[in-house]
């Protein structure tokens, strides 16, 4: 892989000033890093990217780009070379973006179903993460792109993200939370890593010397750049010493001239300045930004990619259960009831930083349309309306009333009311990142609605402060919603909304919104955004149409689920249970139509008590831009190849970690290795971590240890070809513990042989100072799920 020599980057580094290192050392702004002409040194861009690169900008006016499956979903696949092959693709698409760093995976694992950003991490299992996170960072810096793997440590959970401390003994953090990361740097050679926000055992991750420098950089080598997480840098001169190389964004933040005078007094080493530029230079060799060293030949995004993201979707879909009634028949199909609000609003992806805006996304209804033909009859109906934002108010809907032009009129107004300026925006996005000045009092959107029905319509604003509806004829509307604290990261990410109501017949009507800002917020921003609703029928109406419309069809499709504003960034879930009614949906059409398969788009665990009643229970995550032509093709016979990566509890009362709250400041790990599958009763269980059916059946009929790896024997038993993950677990006095996998494929009546290996770390454990070899021999158990493992074998 090109790179400049040692030599090399120390000439460059000489030719420096020290003002020049520290303003590398910061963003040029929230995406870019300063450019140093004396060094050769173009600016490196850098991009969000769990579920694909965004680019260099944040909000409704992103370039497009391309949406992949969920972390959980790629997870779910257990498969690397579809890691490595994710990797691939998301690295062509970020050259073709001009960006040098993508930042993902993150590793960070689910040690509660209650996990905000349960969705963008990859499962509940150290060594299942890490055999993913590698082959990703694998397939990302091949493409001469860095990945960046984070959230380095301890950050598992959303809730006072920015300062809670996580207190976890050494032998749980080396043996579970580190492991992916150290998978990542000495297996896959990741290019940077992010430190977090939270504490862990006391230190903050930004000033964490013995994790940064002492285990990152001396112990595991790691030779790339830790950047922080975005305003994760508080601090001048602990940021410095402790190993951090890039505080994000810029160009404010705690470095800067505070940074020149520490090493000008003497406070932090121009030493220890110059490693943090060494590692810049290295990162910029190695992703193409350093004039005279050649990059990596930009990869093609392939012609064929929607049809590989679609092909991942299916890969990780998870088929929970099946009473025959899947795949199903087109040709035996005329009429077919399309139910559930993730009909009518697909999931594609879960909320945040790692949100994408693609060109387009595949519906459920497309999907079924392709397969079925114009010749079947499909109807759809919500059902049930759980979701608590309204989608964006469409620009044709609206129209600035100056000008005519699609969209709304945004006006800055002062006290007095008079207009300092005006623009045009267009409310389908769902934010306004809005700077504003001091003399701005007030922000007024302005639009000319045309409404095709009348009725009681809906309309949503999103954003903080005190917000008034104005609509001719009918009384002023106020609501005021206020952000608590001061993380610009929750006003971002997860902007609180709220919903008017107002009756108008079909035709044009004048609306505005003002909007007073909440001003008591350390930071000149706020944001502002529309949603609209049709008009509809009550709640009973809307459920009694989706239900009989079940009981007309040949088959019933339900797609219950989440969305992007529950599942997200910034705030972890109260609950459990699927928001509004949609568990009695389900329920009442499984009563109506047996013939009813429910197909859950989510990217994170929900209960299901109801789960024993469709023919036929479909996990689809958050599937990406082609979700809606994968869910079509599992339910028609393409092979639902994903299992499990996370434990599906029965009930909130059988989960072993139910909180996010950390108690005075503190979250306490107490439970040390046990969490997911190692923590839960069986009685707590609904689908075992691993879990996942065929439209085939497997016998598993030997195992046996040969060079120091497990050689299994499997069968399809069925009439149709088929693909198995096999599963090797460590049997420690009865305790499970994952040691290793691989996936086969097999025509019908065909055996095939899987090779699973066990690492030498797998038979280890942390004791004290060092990791120490157990005394074997070691037990494992081999199977299809942590619970159904029929085959045992000894291993040394």
């Amino acid at each position: 892989m090109p790179s400049s020599d040692e030599a090399d980057l120390s000439r460059r580094l000489a030719a420096m000033t020290l003002k020049e290192k520290v303003a590398l050392l910061t963003g040029a702004d929230a995406w870019t890093l300063t450019p140093v002409a004396s060094a050769e040194l173009a600016a490196l861009a850098l991009s969000d990217g769990p579920v694909g690169p965004r680019g260099t900008s944040f909000g409704g006016d992103t370039p497009a780009s391309l949406l992949f499956p969920s972390p959980t979903s790629l997870a779910a696949a257990w498969d690397e070379e579809a890691a490595r092959e994710t990797g691939r693709l998301m690295g062509a698409r970020a050259r073709e973006m001009g960006i040098h760093v993508l930042l993902a995976p993150t590793v960070n694992l689910h040690r509660s179903p209650l996990g905000g950003r349960h969705f963008e991490c990859y499962s509940e299992d150290p060594l299942l993460t890490a055999r993913m996170a590698v082959a990703f960072i694998q397939g990302v810096q091949s493409a001469g792109v860095a990945a960046t793997v984070k959230h380095f440590v301890g950050n598992d959970s959303e809730t006072e993200r920015m300062t809670y401390d996580a207190r976890i003994d050494e032998a749980t953090l080396r043996e579970v939370y580190l492991a992916p990361f150290e998978a990542a740097v000495r297996e896959a050679g990741v290019w940077a890593v992010m430190a977090a926000y939270n504490s862990v055992n006391g230190r903050t991750m930004t000033e964490n010397h013995r994790l940064l420098t002492d285990v990152l950089k001396g112990e595991w080598r790691f030779d790339g750049v830790v950047v922080s997480d975005w305003t994760a840098a508080r601090s001048t001169e602990a940021t410095a010493l402790a190993g951090l190389d890039l505080a994000m964004p810029g160009p404010d933040g705690p470095w800067g001239d505070a940074l020149v005078a520490a090493v000008e007094d003497g406070r932090v080493p121009m030493a220890a300045v110059d490693d943090k530029v060494l590692r810049i230079l290295r990162l910029a060799a190695r992703t193409g930004a350093l004039d005279g060293v050649a990059a990596v030949p930009a990869p093609a995004v392939p012609d064929d990619v929607r049809d590989r993201l679609r092909e991942l979707a299916i890969r990780g879909s998870v088929l929970l259960r099946n009473d025959g009634l899947l795949p199903l028949r087109a040709t035996e199909l005329r009429r077919v009831a399309l139910i559930g609000p993730n009909a009518v609003r697909f999931a594609a992806q879960g909320g945040g930083s790692a949100h994408v805006t693609p060109e387009r996304v595949v519906t459920p209804l497309e999907g079924l349309r392709r397969v079925l033909g114009e010749d079947a009859e499909i109807t759809v109906h919500a059902g049930v309306f759980p979701h608590a934002k309204l989608l964006p108010l469409p620009a044709d809907l609206a129209a600035d009333p100056e000008t005519g032009q699609p969209g709304v009129r945004l006006e800055y107004r002062t006290a007095d009311g008079g207009v300092v300026t005006a623009e045009h925006r267009d409310p389908a996005a769902w934010w306004f990142p809005i700077i504003l000045a001091d003399e701005v009092t007030e922000l007024a959107v302005r639009a000319r609605l045309t409404l095709t029905e009348p009725g009681l319509h809906r309309l949503s604003v999103l954003g903080t402060g005190q917000h008034t509806l104005r609509v001719p004829g009918q009384d002023d509307q106020v609501h005021e919603q206020l952000q608590d604290g001061d993380d610009i990261g929750a006003l971002l990410l997860s902007p609180p909304s709220h919903t008017f109501t107002f009756t108008a017949d079909a035709g044009q009507v004048d609306i505005e919104v003002l909007i007073s800002p909440q001003r008591n917020l350390p930071y000149p921003v706020t944001l502002a955004g529309l949603g609209y609703a049709p008009p509809r029928g009550t709640d009973e109406e809307e459920l009694a149409a989706a239900v009989d419309a079940a009981r007309a069809a040949d088959v019933a499709i339900v797609l219950v689920g989440s969305d992007a504003d529950t599942e997200t960034e910034s705030l972890d879930r109260a609950g459990l249970a699927l928001p509004g009614r949609q568990d009695e949906l389900v329920r009442q059409v499984c009563a109506a139509n047996p013939r009813t398969v429910v197909v859950v788009n989510a990217g994170a665990p929900w209960l299901m008590p109801w789960a024993s009643e469709p023919g036929a229970l479909l996990w689809s995550w958050f599937p990406g831009q082609e979700g809606g032509d994968a869910v079509a093709d599992v339910l028609f016979g393409a092979e639902p190849g994903g299992r499990l990566p996370t434990t599906f509890p029965a009930g909130e009362s059988g989960v072993p970690i139910l909180s996010t709250q950390p108690v005075d400041g503190v979250l306490d790990y107490a439970e040390g290795d046990r969490i997911g599958y190692r923590a839960y009763r069986p009685e707590g269980v609904l689908f075992p971590f691993g879990h996942g059916l065929s439209y085939t059946t497997w016998e598993y009929l030997r195992a046996v240890v040969v060079d120091g790896a497990v050689e299994v024997t499997v069968r399809n038993a069925g009439d149709r070809p088929g693909r198995e993950v096999v599963q090797a677990y460590l049997d420690e006095g009865g305790e499970l513990r994952l040691a290793g996998f691989a996936a086969v494929e097999a025509a019908p009546s065909r055996s095939v042989t899987a090779r699973i290996g066990v690492a030498p770390r797998t038979l280890s454990h942390w004791a004290g100072a060092g990791w120490a070899r157990t005394d074997g021999p070691h037990v494992l158990r081999i199977g299809r799920s942590c619970a159904d493992l029929p085959l045992t074998c000894t291993i040394d």
